[in-house]
C-alpha cells in the first residue's frame, strides 16, 4: 500500500515506567500479589480551568460505575487513598526525565507546573491523573517530538464484573516518563522504527523498568478522508506496525460504508426514528442458548431496524457490529447483541429471520439488532447502537481505541479535548536552572547510536547481536562482562541474549541470576575449566540449588583429556563404519550428537567438530 497516496499521518506517545520510588511519595514502585486493605469511590466529572467538562470524562460519568481499590501497605499509603497530600516531586524521577529530554534535543522549560488531568475511569482514585511538562521541541532522528512530559502511573484493572471495577493500586503513582512525537511518521514501519529509538534512549539513559507493561505505546492515525484516531496500549514494539496497518484498512473500510450509506439515502433522521420493538414472543421457540438463557431470567427481547446497513456489519476490516455492541455495553452494560449480519445463525434459523424482516417492515438494504434485557436497559442500549450508527454515516469517528492481543482495536471513550486541565493546587512548582541543565548535559549518556557502533566496534559483535543488547535492556550488564573477559563477549551476548531467556522459558527461575554469578562463571571459563556448552546446564543446577558454590558445579563438567576424546571419536566412527562409508563426510552431523552426549560441556564443539573430521577423513583413506 502507498500510505503517501491514501495521506497517511501518525504520531506516538511512548510511556516509559521509571525503576524509582514513585512520584509524590516514598513508596516502592513495586507490584503486590496480595491486598490487606481494600475501599470504595464513585467518582464525578468537574469542570477545568476552562469553565467547561471534557467529553471523554463525561461519557464515563454516563456509566455510573463503582470502583473498588484493593491496596497494600508494602508499596501504597495515604496518598494513593487519596486521604494525604501528595509530597513534592521525586527529584530522582524527574532527574531522569530531563536527562530524556536532552537526549532528545529538547528545550527544557524553565519551571515544572504539576497539573491535574481530569480522568475519571476509575484508574486513579482522586479523579484525576498528575502531570508535568517538562520540555518542547525536540527531535529523534527524522521525526519531531512536540512534549515530554512526566506523570503519574494508574492503578493497574483487576476485575470488571457489571458495574463494578476492581483496581489495584500499588502502581499508582509511580513515575513514567511521557515522549509525544509530532505528527511526521510515515508509515507504520516507520512508527515502529520512531518507537524503538526512542525506547533506546530510555534504555541507555537508565532507571527504566524492564519488565511486560513497563513500556506502553499509544499510536494516532489518521488518513485523508478519515480522521484522528488514538490507539492506546500497545504492549510490544512489534505490534505497532500491524496495529497501524489494520487501523489503516479500519478507517478506510468506514470511508466506504460511509459512501454507501449515502447512496443509499440513509440520513441521522431515519436512525433516529427507528425504536426498540418488543419480539419475545416471536423468538420464544428458536433455539438459540442466549435467548433461552434470557428468557430464563426474565428478560424480554426487543428488535431495532437499522436502516441502510444490511451487508456493512461483518465487513473484515471494520466489523461494525461489533462496534454496535461495544457502544450498547457501554452505554446500559448490556451483555452484546445480536445483528442481521451473522444471521441465520446462533440458534436462530431462516424461518425466525424472515418473520423478524417482514414484522420490523425491513428493506433489502436494511438490517437489524437483537437485544435482551429489561426495557429501561435496552432502551439506553438503542441510543448507544443510534449515536454510533450516526457516526457511520460520516465515516471516522474521532475517538480512543485500545489495542487487542490480535492487534485489532476496541472503542474505549471519545478523544478528549483540551476542556481536562487544571493545575495541581498542593504541590509547588520547581525551578529549573542553567546551572542545573548543564550539571546534566556533563553526565549524559552516548546517544544510542554511538553506542551500538562503540559496542559493535569493539566487542566485534553483529549488528543484530548489538540491536538484541539494546531491546532487552541489559546493554550495562554486558559491557560490566565484556570489559572484564573481551575475548569472551560473543559467548557473554549468547548468555544474556539466548540462554537466560530460553532457561525462564522453560518455567526455570532465573531472577538470581546476576553480574558476579556471570562473573565468576566465565573466570572458570577463562581458565578452561569446561566447555562453553556446559553454560546452560550449570545455570540450571544453580537455579535448584542457589545457595551451591559455582565452583562445585562446575567441577562436574571437568574438562577431559583431549587423547581420550580422541579416541572416543574413534571407536564412534569404527563402529558405525558402513555408515560413514556411505554417507562420507555428511555422517559429520549425526555422529556429532552422539559424541556431543558424552562430552558435551567438557569439550568445546568445534574441537570435537574438527578431530572428528580429521577421524572421517583418516578412515576413508
Amino acid at each position: 500500500m502507498n500510505y503517501r497516496d491514501i495521506g497517511f499521518r501518525a504520531g506516538l506517545e511512548i510511556h516509559q515506567q521509571l525503576d524509582t520510588r514513585k512520584l509524590f511519595c516514598s513508596c516502592p514502585s513495586t507490584l503486590s500479589e496480595e491486598f490487606e486493605a481494600n475501599f470504595e469511590r464513585f467518582l464525578r466529572p468537574t469542570k477545568s480551568e476552562l469553565g467547561e467538562v471534557d467529553i471523554a470524562a463525561l461519557a464515563e460519568a454516563m456509566k455510573k460505575r463503582k470502583f473498588v481499590y484493593l491496596s497494600s501497605k508494602k508499596n501504597c499509603c495515604l496518598v494513593e487513598w487519596d486521604e494525604e497530600p501528595p509530597h513534592s516531586i521525586n527529584k530522582e524521577a524527574l532527574e531522569v526525565g530531563l536527562k530524556v529530554a536532552l537526549m532528545m534535543d529538547a528545550r527544557i522549560v524553565d519551571e515544572v507546573h504539576i497539573m491535574r488531568k481530569i480522568v475519571i475511569d476509575g484508574s486513579n482514585t482522586t479523579g484525576f491523573q498528575r502531570t508535568a511538562l517538562l520540555a518542547l521541541n525536540g527531535k529523534v532522528k527524522d521525526v519531531g517530538i512536540e512534549t515530554i512530559a512526566i506523570e503519574e502511573d494508574a492503578a493497574r484493572k483487576i476485575e470488571e464484573k457489571g458495574n463494578v471495577v476492581k483496581y489495584g493500586i500499588d502502581r499508582l503513582g509511580i513515575p513514567l516518563i511521557e515522549v509525544a512525537t509530532s505528527a511526521d511518521i510515515r508509515d507504520p514501519k516507520h512508527a515502529r522504527e520512531i518507537a524503538e529509538y526512542i525506547g533506546s534512549i530510555f534504555k541507555v539513559v537508565g532507571k527504566c523498568k524492564r519488565e511486560l507493561g513497563a513500556i506502553r505505546q499509544d499510536i494516532n492515525v489518521s488518513i485523508r478522508g478519515g480522521a484522528r484516531v488514538e490507539i492506546k496500549g500497545v504492549q510490544y514494539l512489534s505490534a505497532i506496525e500491524r496495529v497501524a496497518e489494520k487501523e489503516v484498512l479500519r478507517q478506510l473500510d468506514l470511508i466506504e460504508i460511509s459512501k454507501i450509506l449515502k447512496e443509499r439515502k440513509v440520513s441521522e433522521d431515519d436512525i433516529e426514528r427507528c425504536e426498540p420493538r418488543e419480539v419475545t414472543d416471536m423468538l420464544r421457540d428458536c433455539k438459540s442458548k442466549m435467548i433461552g438463557r434470557g428468557l430464563k431470567e426474565g428478560k424480554r427481547i426487543f428488535c431495532i431496524k437499522l436502516p441502510g446497513f444490511g451487508g456493512l456489519l461483518k465487513r473484515e476490516n471494520s466489523r461494525l457490529g461489533r462496534e454496535f455492541a461495544v457502544h450498547a455495553r457501554m452505554r446500559s452494560g448490556i451483555k452484546g447483541l445480536i445483528h442481521s449480519d451473522e444471521l441465520p445463525g446462533y440458534g436462530i434459523e431462516k424461518k425466525f429471520v424472515d418473520e423478524l424482516r417482514e414484522f420490523m417492515e425491513l428493506g433489502e438494504d436494511d438490517a437489524f439488532a437483537i437485544f435482551i434485557g429489561k426495557r429501561e436497559i435496552v432502551e439506553k442500549a438503542v441510543e448507544g447502537v443510534k449515536e454510533r450508527a450516526k457516526q457511520a454515516l460520516k465515516g471516522v469517528p474521532e475517538e480512543v481505541r485500545r489495542a487487542l492481543p490480535d492487534d485489532s482495536t476496541e472503542y474505549m471513550r471519545p478523544l478528549p479535548g483540551a476542556a481536562r486541565m487544571y493545575p495541581e493546587t498542593d504541590i509547588p512548582p520547581v525551578r529549573i536552572t542553567k546551572e542545573y541543565i548543564e550539571k546534566l548535559k556533563r553526565s549524559l549518556p552516548e546517544k544510542p547510536e554511538i553506542q551500538m557502533k562503540r559496542i559493535r566496534e569493539k566487542y566485534n559483535l553483529n549488528d543484530e547481536q548489538v540491536r538484541q543488547l539494546f531491546n532487552s535492556g541489559y546493554l550495562k550488564e554486558f559491557e560490566a562482562l565484556a570489559e572484564r573477559f573481551p575475548e569472551l563477549s560473543n559467548v557473554i551476548a549468547r548468555i544474556i541474549l539466548n540462554t537466560i531467556p530460553e532457561l525462564e522459558r522453560e518455567g526455570v527461575d532465573v531472577s538470581w541470576i546476576d553480574v558476579d554469578i556471570l562473573s565468576e562463571i566465565l573466570g572458570y571459563l577463562k581458565e578452561g575449566k569446561f566447555a562453553k556448552e556446559a553454560i546452560p546446564d550449570i545455570l540450571l543446577r544453580l537455579s535448584k540449588d542457589p545457595d551451591r558454590r559455582v565452583e562445585s558445579v562446575i567441577g562436574e563438567f571437568g574438562k577431559v583429556e583431549m587423547e581420550e576424546v580422541r579416541e572416543f571419536i574413534r571407536k564412534v566412527v569404527r563402529e558405525r563404519g558402513d555408515f560413514v562409508r556411505e554417507r562420507g563426510l555428511s555422517a559429520l552431523s549425526p555422529l556429532m550428537g552422539i559424541i556431543m552426549k558424552e562430552f558435551r560441556g567438557k569439550v568445546d564443539g568445534r574441537i570435537i567438530s574438527e578431530m572428528l573430521k580429521e577421524e572421517i577423513e583418516s578412515y576413508l583413506g
